[in-house]
């Protein structure tokens, strides 16, 4: 029997905990790289569009040894998102001749990220675009539970980067390093079955979601990003398609106390607690982590 929270034709909403120690988890190029924060709450900020990129890594990474068809990726480093329309068109494809619609279709079949979280392909040459897929599955902006406090350490670096600069004397560059000492960060994210039925979203799809999203941050270590760690991951499944309870009903279930005036240095810090009890009829609470 499959899992509930493998279940393409139920309705997911979840919730999830992720800490930040001594790293900077989502840089804004706007800011200098600075971690992201909301100017007036001083709440530290993670994009969705971050944390899928993670996701398609890892997504790449579990499939790079058995290459299940199926599992490629629309949004990859270095390709193209033309090129990737292109392939849909190919002769060893559908060929020149195929319909936006067949190549929609294709696009969905082959690309993961395109089946789960949708994709404008709308671009390049007039008759080889694949049009709009709307996702079935997407993630909030994750925002910590107190207010972050973001430094900048100054790096030194014993070598320079040009050699005319080796050549005149000079023996070191400086750089500089941006931290959050510590964060606790919530987000939400929702999944819609009856979207996932028109991209053809399978239980295996499922299941290489939610082990990516646990592995993510253990396949992402960086200078900058050492200490990223999933701390809670709670699944809420609705026993259709549709959903049994609203999703905000179900995720306030999820609360996170700080320490008070205190600051927090440790996840031991934080009261976390999850109400799964008097459920919604027809809604399981499924515990991946914490």
């Amino acid at each position: 029997m499959t899992a509930p929270h493998l279940d393409p034709n139920r309705k997911i909403d979840f919730a999830f905990l992720i800490e930040a120690r001594d790293s900077n988890p989502n840089g804004d190029p706007d800011a200098g790289g600075m971690p992201r924060t909301d100017p007036v709450s001083g709440q530290g900020l993670i994009t969705d569009v971050a944390l899928k990129r993670k996701i398609r890594n890892t997504i790449s990474l579990l499939n790079e040894e058995e290459k299940q068809p199926g599992y490629d990726i629309y949004v990859e480093a270095g390709v193209a998102l033309n090129a990737q329309h292109e392939r849909a068109y190919a002769p060893d494809a559908l060929g020149s001749d195929a319909s936006q619609l067949d190549a929609q279709q294709w696009m969905c079949t082959t690309f993961f990220d395109v089946r789960m979280f949708g994709a404008v392909m709308t671009t390049g040459k007039k008759g080889r675009q694949a049009g709009r897929v709307r996702g079935p599955l997407q993630l909030t902006f994750s925002r910590s539970v107190d207010p972050i406090t973001p430094l900048e350490y100054g790096i030194t670096r014993v070598t320079p980067t040009k050699q005319e600069d080796v050549d005149s004397g000079k023996v070191t560059e400086m750089g500089s390093k941006h931290i959050v000492p510590y964060g606790l960060y919530l987000g939400e994210g929702h999944f819609s079955a009856p979207l996932a039925s028109r991209t053809g979203v399978t239980s295996t799809d499922l299941k290489m979601f939610w082990r990516a999203f646990t592995l993510m941050f253990d396949h992402d270590r960086a200078a900058a990003r050492g200490e990223l760690n999933l701390r809670g991951l709670y699944v809420f499944t609705h026993d259709d398609k549709y959903g049994q309870a609203p999703a905000r009903q179900l995720l306030d279930r999820v609360t996170v106390k700080g320490p008070g005036d205190a600051t927090a240095r440790s996840y031991r810090d934080y009261q976390v607690e999850v109400n799964d009890t008097d459920l919604p009829s027809g809604v399981a609470l499924t515990r991946l982590i914490g």
